[in-house]
């Protein structure tokens, strides 16, 4: 099987471009070719910018084309939309990373080119946005009954973009998120006895409630002292739990017109007398990633829902921190923000009322008592990351694209061998 993979991919610096190495790399072991075709491209700005790409490929000897869709970019949509137009055409499919919309950005000419001038203020162009919605849902809707099939990360999510896409939910695949080979192989252990350590991992940037869970963190140490006024000795205890906030600061995420998150962030922890408690990991480099969510007990991720994006739908997406927690072997307290709930009522963790720093203290406060939750929600995470496993997710996938294959009545390809990631990056115009 030959498949043209639309997405962003490292050096970019997002969560999708980091699930699509992966994924590509999965894609290959299971014995399918994969082309990079908007690798190293300029972004595809219009529609009619995507249908000149598409023109000048020879899409015949593709049998899928496959895109990572999310992060409110454009290329990947246009150039499904102009795919989708094609006579003879391969089959089209797309994993939605934010259901239930699709883009969630207008994709209306007038809006994008306002944008790109920037003589609008910023609110101007959210009312803008707005008003185009119906503009920008009906495009979603056209796209995804034209496809062959979408696939999203949990069952939640794919529930939901079928509903607002109005399309069958067995067009919907619900694939989990892949897990590298980490605990898969053998449980790490938790760390020593001492502090329980905490873990807030990814991006940092306004969104993810971080600020909620410095509150939580003060509000269990004042709670703890407070019981154990009269004995000193006691209040100790108040210590036992320790911080880290690790992740990307990239200057476009973490700062913004409203001065830096990061700033405010580091001035809230020392507000609260928090300095002993929390330590900054920032900026990790990737091949650290394994060893600093293992020297942690549990990760916590504190999300609250977008008010904004709240007008134009429910975001139900997952979390890329999550599932290296999943792989990693590690549990985790998540909001009830997003799909977070799904991914931990296997046992591997726990969630709260997004927002709510006092049911985030009550979570917090129950570990400290009862540090055998960790080890719990630790053993559980290791299970599922044997079931998420990338090998098994390339292998889940390929059966996908082989089914979307057999309902458009094209013959399915014979299993490749498995081969490593030397593949031409682009579809060529004349076959190879």
């Amino acid at each position: 099987m030959r498949l043209a993979l639309l997405s962003p991919l490292p050096p970019e610096q997002t969560g999708i471009a980091d699930y699509a190495a992966n994924f590509r790399r999965a894609l290959n072991g299971a014995g399918i070719d994969v082309l990079t075709p908007l690798l190293g491209q300029r972004p595809l700005g219009s529609m009619a910018d995507a249908r000149r790409w598409v023109a000048e490929r020879d899409w015949s000897k593709v049998d899928v084309v496959h895109a990572e869709i999310g992060g409110g970019r454009h290329s990947e949509f246009f150039a499904l939309c102009a795919l989708a137009r094609l006579p003879q055409r391969p089959a089209l499919s797309v994993t939605v990373h934010d259901p239930e919309r699709l883009v969630w950005r207008p994709v209306s000419r007038l809006y994008r080119a306002l944008e790109r001038s920037r003589v609008l203020p910023r609110f101007v162009m959210q009312v803008l946005a707005v008003l185009c919605d119906p503009h920008t849902m009906w495009a979603e809707r056209r796209l995804a009954r034209r496809l062959d099939g979408l696939a999203a990360l949990t069952d939640t999510g794919a529930t939901r973009l079928a509903t607002r896409m109005r399309i069958p939910r067995t067009k919907v695949q619900a694939i989990a998120h892949g897990t590298l080979d980490i605990a898969a192989r053998e449980l790490p252990p938790l760390p020593p006895e001492g502090p329980i350590r905490l873990l807030y991992f990814g991006f940092i940037y306004s969104g993810k409630g971080i600020e909620d869970l410095v509150d939580a963190l003060g509000r269990v140490r004042d709670q703890v002292r407070a019981l154990h006024r009269d004995q000193p000795e006691l209040a100790d205890q108040a210590d036992q739990l320790r911080l880290t906030i690790a992740g990307g600061t990239s200057p476009d995420i973490a700062f913004g017109a409203q001065g830096s998150y990061l700033d405010a962030l580091r001035a809230r922890v020392k507000a609260r007398g928090l300095d002993d408690m929390v330590d900054w990991d920032l900026d990790i480099d990737a091949r650290d990633i394994p060893a600093l969510i293992q020297r942690h007990h549990v990760m916590v991720l504190p999300y609250r829902e977008s008010r904004k994006l709240a007008l134009l739908g429910q975001m139900r997406g997952t979390s890329g921190a999550l599932a290296w927690a999943v792989a990693c072997g590690r549990g985790v307290i998540t909001s009830n923000a997003r799909a977070f709930a799904e991914e931990i009522r296997s046992g591997n963790g726990q969630a709260y009322p997004q927002g709510d720093v006092g049911a985030l203290a009550k979570v917090l406060a129950s570990v400290l008592e009862d540090p055998a939750l960790t080890q719990a929600w630790a053993t559980r995470a290791a299970e599922l990351a044997h079931q998420r496993a990338w090998p098994r997710t390339g292998e889940a996938f390929r059966s996908y694209f082989e089914g979307l294959m057999q309902r458009r009545g094209l013959p399915v390809p014979q299993r490749l061998p498995p081969r490593p990631m030397t593949l031409p990056p682009s579809v060529p115009k004349e076959p190879a």
